[in-house]
């Protein structure tokens, strides 16, 4: 395996990975900010009050994006693993 075919390797599973974890760190931010705003509109400062909300909101966003998710990783490792014989010979 030459470097150049290493190098887009790690590059695909760092961009596979980011693909992945956007829709949940996306939902995470835009919850944090609404929630953010209500607190301090409200003056509300506990620290529960964003953690609980946020955390329920990213778990739905994995639970609705789970099978696109999946789906990704499955090509990725199975193109990965179809590559495995170009790369040893």
């Amino acid at each position: 395996m030459d470097p150049s075919s290493a190098t887009d390797l790690a590059r695909e599973a760092v961009m596979i990975g980011l693909y992945v974890s956007a829709p949940i760190l996306i939902v995470g931010l835009l919850v944090g900010l609404l929630i953010g705003l209500l607190q301090a509109l409200t003056q509300i400062q506990e620290q529960t009050v964003a953690f609980v909300p946020k955390l329920i909101a990213m778990i739905a966003a994995m639970t609705l994006a789970m099978p696109w998710m999946i789906s990704l990783m499955m090509d990725y490792v199975r193109n990965l693993f179809e590559g495995i014989p170009g790369a040893l010979g």
